[in-house]
C-alpha cells in the first residue's frame, strides 16, 4: 500500500477572511457588554487560534480588564451570535487558492484532508458552509471535541487519528502562532500563512507563505518526505 499524506486545514483565517468578522463581533461585544469603547482588531492577537475564551481574555488584558467566568461566558456567547447574524448579512468568499487545493489533494489517492478549529460545531460549519467547502468529505474537528486550545496538539493529534495517519505524515495549514506551536508540538509539519498576522510571528513553522495560491500538493509531500 502507497503511503498516506494527511493535509489538515484550520478554519478562522484560512478557509476565509473570518478573522475580521471575529474582530468585528468582539468590538460590538465589549461595547455593548462591557461599556468599553475605542477596542481594535489588533487588541485580540495574543487570543488567535484558542477559542472564543481566550480571545475575548485577550482583548480584556490590554485594556486592564478582569472580567469573571461568568462575564466571559456571556462574552462568548454573545459574540457568537454576533459573529453568525454577521455571516448571514454578507458574503464570506474563501481566500484565494484553498479550495483549489482542496480540490487537488482531494483527487490525490494518496491524501487524506481533515478540518481541524478551536472554533464550535456551529461557529465553524457556518464558515465552512458560507465559503462552500466540501467538509462533508473530511475528517472534520472542532472546539467541541477536544478539551484542550491550541497551542495544545490535542486538536490535531485527534485529527490525524481519525485520518488514521501518523501526525508526521501531516501537514497542518495554520494562521496563527499559537496553531503553529499546536502543530509543531503533535509532530506534524506546518505551513502558516499570513492572512492574520506577519510573518516573523509565524516562523516556528516549516513554510510561511502569503497565499495557499502558492501551495500545491507535490509540495506537501516534499515537505513530509524530507522528515
Amino acid at each position: 500500500m502507497s503511503k498516506l499524506y494527511g493535509l489538515i486545514f484550520d478554519v478562522d483565517g484560512i478557509i476565509a477572511d473570518t478573522e475580521a468578522v471575529n474582530a468585528r463581533a468582539s468590538i460590538k461585544v465589549f461595547a455593548d457588554l462591557l461599556g468599553v469603547e475605542g477596542v481594535v482588531r489588533k487588541d485580540f492577537e495574543a487570543g488567535l487560534g484558542r477559542g472564543a475564551e481566550e480571545y475575548v481574555k485577550a482583548g480584556a488584558r490590554v485594556h486592564g480588564l478582569e472580567l469573571t467566568e461568568e462575564q466571559i461566558k456571556k462574552a462568548t456567547q454573545v459574540r457568537q451570535e454576533y459573529f453568525l447574524k454577521i455571516l448571514s448579512q454578507e458574503p464570506l468568499p474563501p481566500f484565494p487558492g484553498v479550495l483549489e487545493l482542496m480540490d487537488k489533494a482531494m483527487k490525490e489517492k494518496n491524501f487524506r484532508l481533515a478540518i481541524a478549529t478551536s472554533g464550535t460545531l456551529e461557529k465553524s460549519r457556518a464558515v465552512l458552509e458560507a465559503a462552500n467547502v466540501p467538509y462533508r468529505k473530511m475528517v472534520y474537528i472542532n472546539g467541541d471535541h477536544v478539551k484542550n486550545k491550541k497551542p495544545d496538539p490535542e486538536l490535531f493529534l485527534l485529527a490525524a487519528e481519525r485520518m488514521g495517519i501518523e501526525p508526521a505524515d501531516c501537514v497542518v495549514i495554520e494562521d496563527a502562532p499559537n496553531g503553529v506551536q499546536a502543530a509543531k508540538a503533535a509532530g506534524a509539519k506546518c505551513i502558516a500563512v499570513t492572512n492574520s498576522t506577519n510573518a516573523e510571528n509565524l516562523c516556528e513553522a516549516d513554510l510561511v507563505c502569503d497565499s495557499l495560491e502558492q501551495i500545491k500538493p507535490d509540495m506537501i509531500r516534499e515537505l513530509i518526505d524530507s522528515n
